[in-house]
């Protein structure tokens, strides 16, 4: 009886430790639901930002080529700068040169015409005044 008692005794034992371990493990087995829980939505959230570093480099890239181009134009636009002043500056001697080329003809031609008059009054035998002259 002895035996019955302490085998009854050991198997509610060995039933409360079952109990015990089956408690364990479904606890063991929440924890492992959530870790795998946990893991997708650290290896989603990776991926979405490896998915973003991947966009920011082909906006940096489209950024850094945008810059190239607006520097190519910038010096493209210097150069033409450059050149438009040349232009101007060798237009503005030529300019001045023509001014001083007509200043000179007009002084000639204002000689020239003093001299016909003068020439003319002596052909009339008359003599000319200085202020007439210039009005001739």
């Amino acid at each position: 009886m002895n035996a019955l008692k302490n085998g009854r005794k050991a198997a509610q034992k060995m039933e409360s430790r079952l109990k015990e371990l089956e408690n364990e493990l479904d606890g063991e087995h929440r924890r492992l639901a959530d870790a795998t829980k946990n893991l997708r939505k650290s290896e989603r959230k990776m991926k979405e930002m490896e998915f973003q570093e991947e966009e920011d480099r082909k906006q940096q890239d489209h950024m850094r080529d945008l810059v190239d181009k607006l520097q190519q134009k910038l010096r493209n636009f210097k150069k033409q700068i450059e050149e438009a002043e040349e232009i101007a500056a060798m237009n503005l001697a030529k300019f001045r040169k023509a001014q001083l080329e007509l200043e000179e003809a007009e002084e000639r031609a204002d000689l020239s015409e003093q001299a016909l008059a003068k020439y003319r009054c002596i052909g009339r035998g008359t003599t000319p005044n200085p202020g007439q002259l210039g009005m001739l």
